[in-house]
């Protein structure tokens, strides 16, 4: 088969996914309006005009960094206690500005976390059993191979996607959740799912994810400096590219409608206080 050229690879990558660019536009709703504070049988409502529509997502404001945020909407910094979740931002939250040392730390995080180096070696341990790939042969030492290659590949898409590329296009790689908000259901689904094709510049503005897209693609193509070359395809290169961006696409769902799964299954709502006859 023939040899993985990087730069041939990253073409190809970011070439696919600029055919599917027009399909991920950001789409807006406007918010619910407030409910009147006071009615009475004989006062009409008064006609409401229709509120301005929100923004795709909140964006980044210079400030404290203090959310004003409900608590049913807040970015925890774990799912479940376990999994990290550095990178959310909570709808309506004032952030400032991601500066290079954020997306630094941020990255690092997400690199040596210890869950991140715990499903590395699920990982490793399922290629290990389904030996997919033979040079690395069986054993102590083939296994010590699959978790090193998994844990390398990890990081080195990481420190691309978080901190590299966006600090050179001048991107912000966090993920700014919708909320309920901004629409329903499946708008937030669309929303989550765009963000691999969709981000926010460092000013706010809406950009196309180089971040993501060249990241990843240049992430896949350093491979050729620590992989056996028989594994240095073109066809593997695709595949591996496009397991990340999926793999980024399906966790940004998650994160999206983390704070409604947490809120719905773990925040036990207070109990209403009893009526007085």
């Amino acid at each position: 088969m023939q040899k993985l050229d990087s730069r041939a690879l990253s073409f190809a990558s970011i070439s696919i996914c600029l055919l599917f660019c027009g399909f991920c536009g950001a789409q807006q709703s406007p918010p619910e309006p407030d409910k009147p504070t006071q009615t009475t049988p004989a006062q009409a409502t008064p006609p409401q005009t229709a509120p301005a529509p929100l923004p795709q997502a909140p964006g980044p404001v210079a400030g404290t960094g203090t959310s004003a945020t409900p608590s049913d909407e807040e970015q925890t910094k774990r799912i479940l206690g376990v999994l990290p979740n550095f990178r959310s931002i909570s709808a309506g939250a004032n952030v400032p500005k991601a500066t290079a040392k954020d997306k630094f730390i941020t990255a690092t995080e997400d690199n040596f976390d210890y869950t991140s180096l715990f499903f590395a070696g699920l990982i490793a341990s399922s290629s290990f059993l389904g030996k997919s790939t033979p040079e690395f042969h069986q054993g102590a030492a083939g296994y010590a191979r699959y978790y090193w290659h998994t844990a390398a590949d990890q990081a080195v898409e990481n420190y691309f996607v978080e901190f590299i590329v966006p600090e050179m296009t001048h991107e912000d790689p966090r993920y700014f959740t919708l909320g309920k908000q901004g629409g329903g259901f499946w708008k937030r689904t669309g929303y989550s799912l765009s963000r691999v094709v969709v981000t926010r510049t460092d000013k706010g503005s809406s950009t196309f994810n180089i971040s993501e897209i060249g990241g990843s693609a240049a992430a896949v193509s350093a491979s050729i400096f620590y992989y056996p070359t028989k594994e240095q395809t073109v066809e593997k290169g695709l595949r591996n590219w496009g397991l990340d961006v999926t793999y980024d696409a399906v966790a940004f769902l998650f994160h999206e409608f983390w704070p409604d799964i947490r809120q719905a299954i773990f925040v036990k709502k207070a109990a209403p206080a009893a009526t007085r006859p």
